[in-house]
């Protein structure tokens, strides 16, 4: 009877401090200041009609969900195909947002435009979530300097300047990296004037999909730190989209940032290996030519979950970035709703709360987990509006 009043005692005792555990981390998390530096939900959902002011069955975002994660800064991006749009590229881009400001504009008790850093702090303050804008693919300018104004003053805060595609001033990893280094291009005079304004509007160069060549090439020209909005280590997973080692070092002698991307392929090199295993052993053979994508994607939702990486993965990739760069130099960039599959437990922007948690349970303290989730974002911001 003793005994097991002892280990009553006890359970309670574990449980207490279980439940106090988690109410710490959930206080935590709502006091930073959580910036995501990466969304595609103007694509996915709301060009295609999704009403993202209610909780959607579909996709990643939403507004609901954007408040339960406790995401104080959503970084919109504005994207192009660059193959679908060889013209009107620029009516595109500002059609998307004009789409975002509709969205705004239906759900302003909860979110709000920012056009700077003191906005977002003020809309913060008011308990809503202040809205960014990031075009993807420098495509949407049309080597045009004027409209690359035009689009800073509806709202953008940075360019990514190559989305998949080499464009006449500016050249894409996904094309470029796999040629000899002296065939190799990167940024072309023109390029170079556009970085140039890009620095004077206060406006953050994003070098995200960008080619080596690219990279180095616009750090000779920029008087600013830059961003890499949604990139990972290529130490531990070599790919294009990936910085490696000789890049990080660069980054941090800038005093720039690279925002963690929550694509398991960008984080675990064995993904593709088994998506295709669990389709094989679901469906059968796939057809020939089917993506690895699609193949994700028609897989049950149980299927889905063991294909995805796991979020030990995700957390080794913070831990080897900070140990390159510094703690001052990692942001996030989930890339929400731009890709299919993203680490275990992080399935969309409700879970947030999950990576504060992860980060200190690893060790990380309390200002370092502000920092990654949110701060460090906000100072790259700053320092690129500084004159």
């Amino acid at each position: 009877m003793k005994r097991s009043f002892i280990l009553s005692v006890l359970s309670l005792c574990s449980f207490m401090h279980m439940t106090n555990a988690q109410e710490d981390y959930k206080k935590i998390h709502e006091e930073l200041i959580v910036v995501d530096g990466h969304n595609d939900v103007i694509v996915s959902s709301i060009l295609r009609g999704r009403d993202i002011g209610t909780r959607l069955t579909q996709g990643h975002t939403d507004i609901p969900r954007l408040k339960e994660g406790g995401v104080d800064v959503q970084v919109f991006a504005v994207w192009s195909d660059d193959t679908r749009w060889k013209t009107n590229a620029f009516k595109h881009a500002n059609d998307q947002i004009d789409a975002l400001e509709k969205v705004i504009e239906r759900n302003k008790e909860h979110i709000e435009l920012a056009q700077n850093v003191e906005d977002v702090y003020r809309i913060n303050k008011a308990g809503k979530i202040a809205a960014l804008i990031g075009i993807e693919s420098g495509n949407m300018i049309e080597e045009s300097i004027d409209n690359l104004v035009k689009l800073h003053e509806r709202g953008a805060k940075y360019m990514t300047l190559t989305w998949n595609y080499n464009l006449s001033w500016a050249t894409a990893a996904a094309i470029e990296d796999e040629k000899p280094d002296e065939e190799q291009k990167g940024l072309s005079e023109k390029g170079r004037e556009i970085i140039r304004k890009m620095n004077e509007l206060g406006m953050m160069v994003d070098l995200s999909h960008g080619s080596k060549k690219l990279f180095y090439d616009v750090l000779e020209v920029t008087t600013k730190p830059i961003l890499v909005s949604h990139s990972n280590a290529a130490a531990l997973t070599p790919h294009s989209r990936n910085l490696d080692d000789k890049q990080l070092e660069a980054l941090k002698k800038n005093g720039g940032v690279i925002g963690l991307n929550f694509y398991s392929e960008f984080l675990d090199t064995a993904y593709q290996k088994r998506v295709k295993e669990l389709y094989e052993k679901h469906f059968g053979k796939p057809e020939e030519g089917m993506s690895v994508s699609r193949m994700y994607n028609k897989l049950p939702k149980e299927l889905r979950f063991q294909a995805d990486a796991k979020l030990e993965t995700l957390l080794q990739h913070i831990d080897y970035l900070v140990s390159k760069v510094g703690i001052d130099h990692v942001a996030i960039g989930s890339d929400f709703d731009g890709i299919e599959s993203s680490p275990q437990y992080l399935e969309d922007v409700s879970k947030f709360p999950v990576l504060t948690k992860a980060l200190l349970e690893r060790g990380y303290k309390k200002e370092d987990v502000a920092k990654i989730m949110g701060l460090n974002f906000l100072r790259l911001m700053k320092e690129n509006e500084t004159k």
